[in-house]
């Protein structure tokens, strides 16, 4: 707030974060950093400038989702500005807490691919631990530089559309850019683009103009005076640090594809759901890497599990061993996927052993082929015309069949078995 004597101070975990960062997209981690004074005068910085870094950032280079990264630099949020019919507030609380600017070498050519980008940062942020990265309380905001030229070899006049809070508005606001300016280009008003920062209008769905866009001579950088120069290699452990970070999201998505064969949507809900992707790792450690389990799991849990969790019924992750343990009584077919559907539906709301809810009410599976013979003869004699359908070519009359042992067994027989003994028994 420009109180006169107060003076700035590094922020040593953020420094850390930042480095973080680099190291998880393969970046070069500097050895020389300093601060910056940027200087410019707006409302919510009444200091008349922010601390920023210039020439020497933290983080140089690197790669995430196939989108090359010019620079990763630390500097100072500002205080928020919220604006009224005939007035504006700013809000100082943010002012003076520690920014993390990522910024993109000019490769991404749609606004799709834009949205994509911020949503693998917000992911890697969150695998990092560095930031909740919550757009919905400004914790992550996006800001779209944005040209549009018939040289395929050379950029036009570039506009900036600041503080973007919602990924659907990323692509939504670059949508509107390109078409804005593509058709002043096709009016002949290539002229009336010009540089500058522009906000984006939730409300009707348009970007407007704010103020004209600095250039980088126009901050009069220089470095600042209150805080030291750094030397981040004597200072952190890089390599340390680089064996410490977890297990990225584009190794995970390939783990999981090459180790269990999952569905890539499925793969999808475990890295986007923090929650969801640690405890499926608890399953997954719990079913002893069984590739055919935990395929049978994930369908469980995409389908059934996200279902319930999503239709607004109180529900919360069962213990990983309980979890495991109905996929397993599953696989080994002492359950039907009905009873497995029904006993899941149990567990999410009161965690219990699957096996003592299934011997309570009588939902194991009747595997014993000699009890289930007098059933299956039973139901061949009562049924003769169904029998010859049958045995005329018509495989499929066999189903009936199997629906009324079912019936006869209150679902308790295992449907393979009872098959089995049918197509034996007829013949």
């Amino acid at each position: 707030m420009a109180h006169p004597g107060t003076l700035p101070v590094a922020n040593k975990k953020a420094i850390e974060s930042v480095i973080r960062v680099g190291l998880a997209v393969d970046a070069n981690i500097a050895n020389f950093t300093e601060f910056d004074r940027k200087n410019y005068f707006y409302p919510d910085i009444p200091k008349g400038y922010q601390i920023s870094q210039y020439k020497f950032p933290i983080v140089s280079g690197g790669e995430l989702d196939g989108v090359k990264i010019t620079r990763v630099h630390l500097e100072e949020d500002t205080a928020n500005n919220k604006h009224e019919k005939n007035h504006s507030l700013i809000d100082f609380n943010r002012a003076g807490v520690p920014l993390m600017e990522l910024v993109t070498e000019p490769v991404i050519k749609s606004a799709k691919d834009a949205g994509d980008f911020a949503k693998e940062l917000q992911i890697l942020l969150r695998y990092l631990q560095v930031s909740d990265a919550n757009m919905e309380k400004g914790e992550m905001r996006v800001e779209l530089n944005i040209s549009i030229s018939p040289d395929k070899n050379k950029f036009g006049t570039k506009v900036e559309v600041k503080n973007i809070n919602s990924f659907k508005a990323v692509e939504r606001a670059a949508e509107y850019e390109i078409k804005r300016m593509s058709k002043l280009y096709d009016e002949g008003c290539e002229g009336e683009i010009v540089q500058e920062t522009r906000g984006w209008d939730e409300v009707k769905q348009m970007t407007f103009s704010q103020r004209s866009k600095e250039n980088s001579e126009d901050y009069r950088y220089f470095p600042e005076p209150d805080l030291p120069k750094l030397y981040l290699h004597e200072i952190f452990d890089l390599e340390k640090m680089k064996k410490e970070l977890p297990e990225l999201p584009e190794d995970k998505r390939f783990r999981y594809i090459e180790d269990f064969g999952l569905k890539l949507e499925d793969i999808e809900s475990y890295i986007t759901d923090r929650e969801l992707g640690v405890w499926f790792e608890a399953v997954i450690k719990e079913l002893h890497n069984d590739k055919n389990k935990i395929k049978i799991a994930s369908n469980y849990i995409t389908s059934d599990l996200l279902g319930l969790k999503n239709s607004g019924v109180e529900v919360k992750f069962p213990n990983p061993v309980n979890f495991a343990e109905l996929v397993s009584m599953t696989v080994c077919g002492e359950i039907s996927s009905r009873a497995t559907k029904d006993i899941l539906a149990m567990i999410v709301v009161k965690d219990e052993s699957p096996r003592k809810i299934a011997e309570t009410n009588d939902l194991l599976q009747k595997n014993d082929e000699g009890a289930l013979k007098e059933i299956v003869q039973k139901v061949i004699d009562i049924n003769p015309t169904v029998v010859a359908t049958y045995k005329s070519g018509k495989e499929n009359a066999i189903m009936s069949l199997v629906g009324q042992i079912m019936k006869e067994t209150k679902g308790s027989a295992n449907p393979q078995i009872v098959q089995k003994l049918l197509k034996e028994m007829i013949k």
